[in-house]
């Protein structure tokens, strides 16, 4: 293997972690943000407030998404093991 391919399967792994990972991570801080604005709004300093909602937010996301999320990373391997020099 080169530094050349090294560098490049290094590249596509990182895409893909931030594809896969992107989708969740996006709603959970949005989710927070909305949650944030509310407690600062109706003075509610409730801890369980803030987590619930992520978590049922995230929930939701990877039921929608996970069949993408799943197949972008069923690509990723099978691209990796396709790469993977024989010798013999």
């Amino acid at each position: 293997m080169t530094i050349d391919q090294a560098m490049q399967l290094t590249n596509d792994m990182l895409w893909a972690a931030i594809m896969i990972a992107a989708p969740i991570l996006g709603v959970a801080m949005v989710v927070g943000l909305v949650i944030s604005i509310l407690q600062v709004i109706t003075q509610i300093q409730e801890m369980t407030l803030t987590f619930v909602p992520k978590i049922a937010a995230v929930v939701v996301v990877l039921f929608i998404l996970g069949p993408w999320m799943l197949a972008t990373l069923t690509v990723f391997a099978s691209t990796l093991i396709k790469n993977i020099p024989v010798y013999f």
